[in-house]
């Protein structure tokens, strides 16, 4: 980026735009993946595989509890990414125009956190999509009306467990959506530049 006034003003510009964006999309992405967070270690203890094949399991056995998590240890990695965004603009603004990162050095972190996010919500609507087809397996098998519920079936019928994994997972997916956001919004702002 060059350093002549009118290089130096649109260096200020892209600087606040990192900046500004980059705490927005940071406090946004930690606060859902606290809360995500939270729900999942709250539910994980209560979740009991069942004991026979042919009975439906809770929705946090196998793969849609490792994708969610999954999507949500990139979150955090994502969070780290957009509090990158606001390091880099601080070394945008150095006075030294040798010590500041070129303009494809900053368009490539930028590709980069896309990617992170996008690959971190691939793997949670993989979770989601575990976790409410094992939610409509259990509407299925409920059926309708009044039955008596044994102690060995109760992980057949839907539990307001299902619903936290459910909420997790979409808190995870707007975290990295609010990602997305950010990293789309600052390329955009980059390129017209």
């Amino acid at each position: 980026m060059s350093d002549t006034p009118s290089g130096t003003s649109t260096i200020k510009r892209i600087a606040f735009s990192l900046r500004w964006a980059g705490w927005i999309g940071f406090w946004v992405q930690i606060v859902l993946a606290v809360v995500s967070t939270l729900i999942f270690l709250f539910a994980l203890p209560f979740a009991q595989p069942s004991s026979s094949i042919s009975s439906i399991n809770t929705p946090s056995i196998g793969g849609s509890i490792f994708f969610a998590v999954c999507g949500l240890l990139v979150l955090f990695f994502s969070v780290y990414q957009a509090f990158r965004y606001t390091r880099l603009a601080k070394q945008l603004q150095d006075a030294n125009p040798n010590l500041r990162p070129k303009k494809a050095d900053t368009m490539q972190i930028l590709r980069f956190g896309l990617i992170v996010s996008l690959v971190g919500m691939l793997l949670t609507i993989m979770g989601a999509e575990a976790v409410t087809g094992t939610l409509l397996a259990k509407a299925l098998a409920q059926g309708s009306g009044v039955s008596i519920v044994s102690e060995a079936s109760i992980n057949r019928l839907i539990q307001p467990l299902d619903i936290f994994l459910v909420l997790a997972t979409t808190h995870t997916i707007t975290a990295h959506f609010a990602g997305m956001v950010t990293s789309i919004w600052l390329l955009n702002r980059m390129n017209r530049q």
